[in-house]
């Protein structure tokens, strides 16, 4: 699914513990934590709550079950379209237990906001929508609670190992993905043609075609540096081998701007420096402009993106395709995430187990993939492989030219690098970042410059927690 909560950071916990924390600065390897001092590891205290009958005292938000021997009832909170065909379809199908869901905002001050607020009172839902980004945030606040003794062997197996690896930390599941979202090349084939270029395989053969187009049109560039996606150059990073955080020796160890990562912000920043793309937002009104009107021949997304621009562009029908990320070496392809949803459990559920049960059909049973996509235009890529036979009979290949879009993800699902996680403050993190890119982009600073600026930015967050970090000098 598209990224829908873009958050504010999450509810910070015991800020009175800051001072138990330790950072290390280290041109190697993360230093190991210091031994002699009191610190938290990787995940706080809160996320150790035994699930089954982990509160005793009904909640505002967790379920309280019926009272009178009915059904059992549990809370739901989600942004994502569909949800409430979702939740109508549980409901007329499972007479044992009832789901009561509420329809949340998107945005900065959307969802996540409710949701910390919620957190704050103890209320919060039996079941929270989590982006991947937000996930290790809401984990160590306590709000999504460890699931991993109620996640079966069956239920592994038929997830993709990439998708269950972004919300497991600690060797502690949080969340369960129902959609994982491999970034691919959107293009346009007809000016492609007019300008001579073939779809770029590397990266190498992308910056050629940039060149070309700026060459032969100073009004039309292959792509955009988007100065708005934070998130989409660390997909880039995560591609090259790039690795932001790691919880090796019980410490959240921070490195944004390590090799992979420089040698991608070198990349786009002569792209940017030579006029091969351009630098502006990647939402909003501008960036619709230069696609409608043909002055961008391509854009890198997640392949929820595919369906989006359906429902945004309605007028481009037949005019895009969809092909493989470009490499950085061909023989070793890999590539990023952009998007993606996860289902978790809150602190506040009195009834995990039903919870559970309610998650494991959202996320496993065609039925439920079935009444979503009744929503509207939908090109997610399931979390579950064995599912994508669903999503394909619904989607309607026109718009790409009859081009089987799900034979493509199928693929390149396969080729998400393994091992990437995201940090517990990505939304400052971001933000942060993402001021620099605005900047780099008007010729005022670069884009390693923002990175790094992000990654100075980022560790007053992670001291207030009391977390243990490293933090690797670049």
């Amino acid at each position: 699914m598209p990224s829908r909560l873009p958050a504010p950071s999450a509810v910070s916990a015991a800020s009175s513990e800051a001072a138990s924390t330790a950072s290390t600065t280290s041109t190697g390897p993360a230093a190991a934590p210091d031994a002699g001092r009191n610190r938290r590891s990787v995940l706080t205290a809160f996320t150790a709550l035994p699930l089954a009958g982990a509160l005793g005292a009904c909640s505002g938000g967790g379920s309280c079950g019926s009272g009178s021997g009915g059904p059992k009832r549990i809370t739901f909170w989600s942004a994502l379209r569909g949800s409430q065909e979702v939740v109508d379809e549980f409901n007329r199908t499972h007479r044992h237990l009832k789901v009561d869901f509420e329809q949340i905002p998107s945005g900065d001050q959307g969802g996540y906001a409710k949701l910390n607020n919620a957190a704050r009172a103890g209320n919060t839902p039996d079941v929270i929508t989590l982006e991947y980004p937000q996930v290790p945030g809401f984990a160590i606040d306590g709000v999504a609670t460890d699931i991993s003794s109620m996640v079966d062997d069956a239920l592994r197996a038929k997830l993709l190992p990439q998708a269950l690896g972004l919300t497991t930390f600690d060797k502690k599941v949080f969340s369960i993905p129902i959609d994982v979202e491999p970034m691919v090349l959107f293009y346009r084939p007809d000016l492609f043609e007019h300008f001579g270029i073939e779809v770029p395989r590397t990266w190498e053969e992308f910056e050629q075609a940039a060149r070309v187009v700026r060459d032969k049109d100073r009004n039309r560039r292959l792509a955009i540096f988007h100065t708005d996606g934070g998130e989409i150059f660390g997909s880039y990073s995560w591609q090259a081998g790039a690795q932001w955080f790691d919880t090796r020796d019980g410490a959240w160890n921070i490195s944004l701007a390590d090799e992979p990562t420089r040698r991608v912000a070198a990349y786009w920043q002569r792209l940017i420096d030579e006029d091969l793309v351009f630098a502006n937002p990647g939402n909003g009104k501008l960036s619709d402009a230069q696609l409608a009107s043909g002055k961008v021949l391509a854009r890198l997304a997640g392949a929820w993106n595919a369906g989006a621009s359906m429902a945004a562009r309605p007028t481009m029908k037949n005019q895009w395709r969809i092909a493989p990320m470009p490499q950085w070496d061909p023989d070793h392809p890999a590539i990023g995430t952009q998007g993606g949803s996860t289902f978790a459990v809150s602190k506040d559920c009195r009834d995990p187990e039903a919870a559970m049960e309610f998650i494991v059909w959202q996320v496993a049973d065609p039925g439920a993939l079935r009444a979503r996509l009744t929503s509207g235009a939908s090109s997610q890529y399931p979390a579950i492989p064995s599912l994508v036979p669903v999503d394909r009979k619904a989607f309607d290949r026109a718009y790409y030219g009859n081009q089987d879009i799900y034979r493509l993800f199928d693929d390149e699902a396969k080729k998400i690098r393994a091992g990437w996680l995201w940090g517990p403050r990505m939304r400052p993190t971001v933000t942060v970042m993402q001021d620099g890119f605005a900047r780099a982009g008007g010729g005022r600073g670069t884009i390693i410059d923002a990175v790094r600026a992000a990654q100075e930015g980022t560790m007053p967050d992670l001291r207030a927690l009391g977390l243990a970090t490293t933090q690797h000098s670049t």
